[in-house]
């Protein structure tokens, strides 16, 4: 059966943690500039105008309706070819560029569901007193909602985590990867162990976080 689950754990612990560092970095690259794209996707899919709400809700339908592996697959091998001016672009690169456009699906979403939480009465009082729709998204609806958000986007942050597991297919260095890497050294079922250990530790203390925050912004509230 080979060296036991502890005993591979001690002698490789750097690879493990250079694996779950890359895991943080790329979900936290997601997700934020999938916060950035996803609230402007969310405020474009809020127009009056029906042609940007359909566009909008085929973006968010494509990504949130297809796998994510697939998408990566897309970006990785069709995405470079077909369009010239992102030729550029590294491969590594082109599968970060699929993890932030399925998280903007995700977040969009959330900030759509946020903004509409928001009591239209504030809307109507402040358009009453002149201010516009842009001045009103800004300074009374956006920060009410990205509040009421938070834990939301906290636990994207923490699927996401999960979700670049699949980026070790493309030769990403995360988490899931270092299996790869440990089979060359005829290491098949320990680093499985190992790797479910972390995630399940790393969620862990992440929702537990996750739960404090939820409680001090409803007694804030």
């Amino acid at each position: 059966m080979g060296p036991g689950v502890i005993e591979v754990f001690l002698q490789y612990w750097p690879m493990f943690l250079n694996g779950l560092l890359g895991t943080l970095k790329y979900a936290a690259i997601a997700v934020f500039f999938g916060s950035v794209l996803g609230a402007l996707v969310a405020m474009c899919s809020l127009s009056k105008n029906k042609i940007i709400r359909f566009i909008c809700s085929v973006y968010v339908n494509v990504l949130r309706g297809t796998p994510l592996l697939v998408q990566m697959y897309i970006a990785y091998f069709f995405v470079p070819l077909a369009f010239e001016s992102l030729s550029f672009l590294a491969k590594e690169q082109c599968v970060i560029l699929s993890l932030i456009l399925n998280s903007s699906a995700y977040v969009s979403e959330i900030f759509r569901s946020g903004i509409n939480a928001v009591d239209k009465g504030q809307t109507e009082a402040a358009r009453s007193l002149g201010m516009t729709s842009v001045h009103c998204m800004q300074k009374i609806i956006l920060p009410q909602a990205i509040k009421n958000i938070l834990p939301a986007l906290a636990n994207e942050y923490i699927a996401m985590i999960k979700e670049t597991s699949l980026a070790g297919t493309f030769m990403l260095y995360e988490l899931m990867y270092t299996r790869t890497l440990l089979a060359n050294k005829f290491l098949t079922w320990q680093p499985l162990f190992i790797i479910a250990a972390i995630y399940l530790l790393c969620t862990m203390v992440l929702s537990k976080l996750v739960g404090m925050m939820e409680k001090r912004l409803s007694v804030s509230d």
